[in-house]
């Protein structure tokens, strides 16, 4: 069922991603009220009007058209933790986050998108990183490729001897040893910025605009699309054990995913 999806199924998917967006996201974008926007853990961690109902319409659509197929979304995870299991089930899952970047959408910056990726058994098999203001939808399926508006992406290698641009977590939401750990990043030959939206951070590796990035967290909705469309593209991800990122969780962190292998290995050995 699953095969026959992947090859019949997925412009439906993109056309779903496309209006929820339409419907949900972009008619408030620059438009929020006070009332639409909450904090969750605290006022680095929102959650809008737009996110909410996005996701909702999300899962609606998404089930429809994959039959016993359930959503992990970062909305429905944060009102039932509970809903983060079905990454280990039977059922395929969709991984969502309906606006990655929700600080940035609410102060009215462009740098925001909507995720999603489709797994199943914790392995990725498709995913649509869809940044609506400037109309780009990043599609990966595996072992397929990737492609950005319908051409194909490749991330490359840096060219020898050029400073290494990476996208980091902040510190300040890292646990002490992960601080030890990235602070490996701060050395000669790498150049280092907080990331925006974690999904725009992998679209830039995968079209070679950023050589890598290091996440000191590992919540799937914001991980899983972008890791498939750099794996895709030609890059590599790994874990600070040098084991491949695991979806459903208990991942040794940082970790990161870089343009090709050897880039990675480097960023592995500098945060070791």
């Amino acid at each position: 069922m699953i095969d026959a999806f992947l090859t019949e199924g997925l412009s439906d998917v993109e056309e779903a991603v496309r209006a929820a967006v339409e419907a949900e996201i972009t008619p408030r974008f620059r438009r929020l009220s006070e009332d639409e926007v909450d904090e969750k853990r605290g006022p680095h961690d929102l959650v809008t009007d737009a996110d909410r109902l996005a996701e909702k319409h999300l899962t609606a659509s998404l089930t429809a058209l994959l039959p016993g197929s359930v959503v992990v979304g970062e909305e429905s995870v944060h009102a039932d933790p509970a809903v983060y299991d079905a990454l280990r089930g039977d059922a395929p899952v969709w991984v969502v986050d309906p606006v990655d970047g929700t600080r940035e959408f609410v102060r009215g910056d462009a740098g925001f998108c909507t995720l999603v990726a489709l797994a199943h058994h914790g392995e990725l098999l498709a995913s649509w990183t869809y940044a609506p203001v400037a109309d780009e939808m990043a599609v990966a399926v595996r072992g397929r490729g990737a492609r950005l508006n319908g051409a194909p992406l490749c991330s490359g290698s840096p060219e020898r001897g050029a400073p290494l641009r990476v996208a980091m977590s902040n510190p300040d939401f890292s646990s002490p040893e992960e601080k030890r750990l990235l602070r490996g990043l701060t050395g000669p030959g790498v150049e280092t910025r907080p990331c925006g939206s974690a999904g725009l951070e992998y679209l830039r590796v995968a079209r070679g605009e950023l050589e890598a990035t290091a996440f000191s967290w590992e919540y799937a909705w914001d991980h899983a699309a972008g890791l498939l469309l750099v794996t895709e593209a030609g890059g590599h991800q790994t874990t600070v054990a040098g084991q491949p990122f695991r979806i459903a969780g208990g991942n040794a962190l940082p970790f990161t995913a870089a343009r090709d292998e050897a880039t990675a290995h480097r960023l592995l050995a500098l945060l070791g």
